[in-house]
């Protein structure tokens, strides 16, 4: 089966986020000032070729965990859906 993968990754809440504040803070400059807390992270989407929806989420998670995510750094959240 096919699915594919929805996944957002963010610094996690403890860290600086640089470019989240220079955004944050240029926000009251084109009028939006109620705007703050920004925080800037990466979506990526993927296609996966599994046998089921669990084995494509354990697959999701590995490269999350092996190649995709600095965990040091950085948290994840993903979704599984079927192609």
């Amino acid at each position: 089966m096919k699915f594919n993968a929805e996944i957002d990754v963010m610094p996690l809440p403890a860290l600086l986020d640089p470019q989240g504040k220079a955004v944050s803070n240029n926000m009251s400059n084109i009028g939006l000032p109620e705007i703050s807390n920004v925080r800037i992270g990466k979506h990526i989407t993927l296609s996966i070729e599994a046998a089921s929806k669990q084995e494509a989420e354990e697959k999701v998670d590995s490269a999350c965990k092996q190649l995709l995510v600095n965990q040091i750094m950085e948290g994840y959240s993903f979704v599984i859906t079927e192609a």
